[in-house]
């Protein structure tokens, strides 16, 4: 009992902290679910200013100054805090009190906003997805100088993960950029060194399944009519989705 005692403490300060971080997300998710050029919003729908800084970036979607028609904007402030509860405390029970966690319970949040923004207005802006792989990268180079990190687990081959991925996202978004934005490829770096950090079979299980869940999406909205072959798909859900499952894998296997 006493040796499971830090691995039941992770859970719960990880479900804590996404309870937490999931319940300010809906105010970013609003603030830039924009189309490609369009500012970020800065006043809730009926033109009441939602403040400035990270006041007026995060927090309940939700709106004092309205009545109670308006007071609610965005994703369900519950739903959402709900989901990233729940993520962060399945990542912890997988990986346990290690060091590498830290970058987990940084992406699952992140990764939930990037998901609620691409699937709204199918777009990963730099300001989501370049802080992602910044923090990725750096947490997971801590992680690699500190004791108690999953066996086999690789800062430099993370690096080189990133790197691929990085590269093959490229070259899909060069020879279809109308199926794979540019956004996609920046993504691809989070996901790259994630999966690359436990080693190239969780990279290649965690990039595919992230591809075959797109696809499956995809004939799933042209089998129901409600796309056809031309339709834009946002991604970023399903390489998010496909990197989640590889990080898990890759830590159980540890």
């Amino acid at each position: 009992m006493n040796a499971s005692l830090p691995a039941v403490l992770a859970v719960s300060a990880a479900a804590v902290c996404g309870a937490a971080a999931g319940a300010v997300l809906p105010r970013a998710a609003y603030r830039l679910s924009v189309e490609p050029e369009e500012p970020w919003r800065t006043a809730c729908p009926a033109g009441h200013p939602l403040g400035r800084g990270l006041r007026g970036l995060l927090g309940p979607g939700r709106c004092r100054a309205c009545p109670a028609g308006y007071a609610a904007y965005g994703p369900n402030p519950a739903a959402v805090s709900a989901t990233t509860a729940l993520l962060c405390a399945a990542v912890a029970l997988v990986v346990g009190a290690r060091p590498e966690l830290a970058a987990w319970l940084l992406l699952v949040p992140l990764g939930v906003l990037m998901a609620l923004v691409d699937g709204a207005v199918h777009r990963l802006p730099d300001v989501l997805t370049l802080p992602a792989a910044a923090g990725t990268v750096a947490l997971l180079g801590v992680a690699a100088l500190l004791p108690g990190a999953a066996p086999g687990t690789s800062w430099t081959r993370a690096l080189l993960g990133a790197a691929a991925l990085t590269a093959f996202y490229f070259v899909l978004f060069v020879v279809n950029p109308a199926g794979m934005g540019f956004g996609d490829v920046k993504l691809a770096v989070v996901v790259g060194a994630a999966l690359g950090w436990y080693g190239w079979p969780v990279l290649l299980a965690g990039a595919f399944t992230g591809l075959l869940l797109g696809a499956v999406y995809g004939v799933g909205l042209v089998l129901l009519r409600r796309a056809d072959r031309r339709t834009a798909v946002p991604f970023g859900p399903f390489m998010l989705a496909g990197a989640l499952i590889g990080v898990c894998l890759g830590a159980s296997a540890a």
